[in-house]
C-alpha cells in the first residue's frame, strides 16, 4: 500500500511539472511581440520625417526616397528577451501622393497602426496649416476604408478609455497606465471584465477633448526645436510667441486625443523619449517619464494628461496677443527680400574693330550708277514750257547724276562719302596713335569731313538751279 502511494505521488509531481512547463510555453508564446504593429508618418516636405525615423533606427545618414517609403525599427524587450520589427511608412509631403495611403493603412492593419503627425519649428507660421491639412487627409482616407460602424465605435471608445485612465507616474516608478500584454492590443485596449477593475470611476472628458476622434492613436511631433533660438535672434520672437504657438498645438492635440513631443535630431533632444513613448503606446512597455512643459524646446505632453485648465497657464505670459487671436495674424511669415537683379555688364566694342566692320559692310554694297545716264536731259527747253511743279508748289528737284552741261556731279555719292569718311577715320586714328595725337584732333578731323560732305551736297543742289535760271533768261531774251 505504501509503495503504491509513493508511485501516485511521483506521477502527480510529474504531471504538475509538465503542466507548469506547458503553461510557461503558452504564456511566452502569448507574450511575443507582434510584428504587425505599424507607424504611419505624415507631414509636409522638409519637416524632418525621414531624419527623425533614421534617428529612431540608429542610422546617422538617412536615405530619402519619394512617394511612400518603408522602414522598420528594431524593438527589443530586455525584460523578456523578445524582439520584433516595428513597421514604419513615411508618406511624401506632396498632396498628390496621398493616394498611396491605401497601401500603408488598410482596414486590416487599422487596429495595429499609430499615426505620427510631424511639423517643423523651423517654419512656425505654417505649423497649424500643415496639421489641419494632414488631419483632414487622414480623416478622408479613414472614411474611404469603410470600416463597419460598430467596429469603428469600439476603436473610438478604446481611445476615450485610454485618455480617461491615464495616471501620471511618480518619479522613479513606472506608469500605472501600462496596457495589458499578451493577446490584448495596447493600441486599442478592451474594457476590463473583472469586477475590481470595472468599478474604477472614470472622469468625464472635457467639451473639446477627442471632439475629432479618428479611432486611431495619434502622436504629434514638433521637429527642429533648436530653431527656437534662431527665431529669437533673426525674427525677434518672444516668450509669448512660443507660448502662443504651444497653446494652439496643445488644443489641437486635445481635439484629436494626441500626445505632443518637441524633438531636435540636431541636438539629440527628446529622441530617446519619443522611442520609449512609442514602444509604451504600441507594445505596452513600462514608461516612467512624467509630462514636461517648462522648457519651451523640450515639451512633452502624454495622451490623457492635458486639459484646457492646464493650457490656460500659458496665457499669463501673453501681453500683446490674446489666446483667441488668429494664428496666422500673430505668427506671420516673414517677408523674403528678393535679390536685387543688376543689369548685365555691357563691354563696349573696340573702336577700330567697329569701324573696320562698318567699312567691310559698305565695301560689299554695289555703288549705284548715275540715274541721268539712262535718261538724257534736254539742253534746251521751249519758251512756253515751264518747269513742272509738285503738288505743294515747289519745283521738282533735277535728277542727280550728270549736270545739264554734261559734266559729272559732285565727286562721290552718299555711300562713297561714308566709305571715305570711315577710311579717313581709320587712317587718321592709326596715324594719331602712331604720332601720339589726342582725341581732340580726331574730333576735328571728323568735323571737317562732315563739313566737306555738307558743302558737296549744297553745290550739287545749287548747280542745276543755276542752269535752269540761265535757260530761262536766254529764252526771254
Amino acid at each position: 500500500m505504501g509503495s503504491l502511494n509513493v508511485d501516485d505521488k511521483g506521477s502527480e509531481e510529474t504531471q504538475n511539472l509538465w503542466a507548469s512547463i506547458l503553461s510557461e510555453v503558452q504564456s511566452s508564446s502569448a507574450s511575443k511581440l507582434s510584428n504587425s504593429r505599424t507607424v504611419l508618418v505624415l507631414g509636409d516636405n522638409d519637416s524632418g520625417k525621414t531624419t527623425l525615423i533614421a534617428k529612431l533606427q540608429g542610422i546617422e545618414e538617412p536615405k530619402k526616397g519619394s512617394g511612400l517609403e518603408y522602414y522598420y525599427i528594431d524593438v527589443k524587450d530586455e525584460y523578456r528577451d523578445e524582439q520584433a520589427r516595428l513597421n514604419v511608412w513615411v508618406l511624401d509631403g506632396d498632396p498628390e501622393h496621398t493616394g498611396l495611403l491605401r497601401f500603408a493603412l488598410t482596414q486590416e492593419s487599422f487596429s495595429d497602426t499609430l499615426v505620427l503627425l510631424v511639423a517643423s519649428m523651423n517654419q512656425p507660421w505654417s505649423i497649424m496649416e500643415s496639421l489641419n491639412k494632414w488631419a483632414g487627409i487622414l480623416r478622408e482616407h479613414i472614411d474611404r476604408l469603410k470600416i463597419p460602424p460598430e467596429t469603428m465605435q469600439e476603436y473610438e471608445q478604446s481611445l476615450i478609455r485610454f485618455f480617461q485612465e491615464y495616471t501620471e507616474p511618480e518619479e522613479g516608478q513606472s506608469s500605472n497606465h501600462a496596457p495589458p500584454r499578451g493577446d490584448s492590443n495596447p493600441l486599442h485596449p478592451t474594457a476590463p471584465t473583472t469586477e475590481g477593475e470595472g468599478d474604477k470611476v472614470l472622469l468625464p472628458l472635457g467639451e473639446k477633448t477627442l471632439s475629432q476622434n479618428l479611432g486611431i492613436p495619434v502622436v504629434l511631433v514638433i521637429t527642429k526645436s533648436d530653431a527656437i533660438s534662431t527665431l529669437e535672434k533673426e525674427h525677434d520672437y518672444k516668450d509669448e510667441h512660443f507660448d502662443f504657438i504651444q497653446q494652439y498645438i496643445r488644443k489641437f492635440c486635445i481635439n484629436y486625443g494626441a500626445a505632443l513631443i518637441y524633438t531636435s535630431v540636431k541636438e539629440d533632444r527628446n529622441c530617446e523619449l519619443l522611442y520609449k513613448y512609442l514602444t509604451h503606446r504600441i507594445y505596452g512597455f513600462p514608461f516612467t517619464k512624467p509630462p514636461y512643459v517648462v522648457e519651451r524646446d523640450a515639451v512633452f505632453v502624454p495622451c490623457g494628461w492635458d486639459n484646457e485648465k492646464k493650457i490656460s497657464i500659458l496665457y499669463e505670459t501673453m501681453n500683446t496677443v490674446k489666446p483667441e487671436d488668429s494664428f496666422e495674424d500673430v505668427i506671420v511669415k516673414p517677408l523674403t527680400r528678393k535679390p536685387i537683379q543688376r543689369d548685365a555688364e555691357v563691354i563696349a566694342e573696340d573702336e577700330q574693330v567697329f569701324l573696320m566692320r562698318q567699312q567691310s559692310q559698305l565695301s560689299k554694297q554695289p555703288v549705284p550708277g548715275p540715274v541721268a545716264e539712262s535718261t538724257p536731259i534736254r539742253t534746251q527747253r521751249p519758251q512756253a514750257q515751264r518747269t513742272p511743279e509738285r503738288p505743294g508748289g515747289t519745283p521738282n528737284t533735277p535728277l542727280r547724276g550728270k549736270s545739264q552741261d554734261g559734266k559729272g556731279a559732285p565727286p562721290g555719292n552718299s555711300e562713297g562719302m561714308l566709305a571715305n569718311f570711315f577710311n579717313s577715320l581709320l587712317s587718321k586714328k592709326t596715324g594719331a596713335a602712331a604720332a601720339g595725337k589726342d582725341k581732340a584732333s580726331v574730333a576735328r578731323d571728323a568735323a571737317a569731313e562732315l563739313e566737306r560732305m555738307t558743302r558737296g551736297k549744297k553745290q550739287a543742289t545749287s548747280t542745276p538751279e543755276m542752269n535752269m535760271n540761265n535757260d530761262a533768261s536766254a529764252s526771254s531774251s
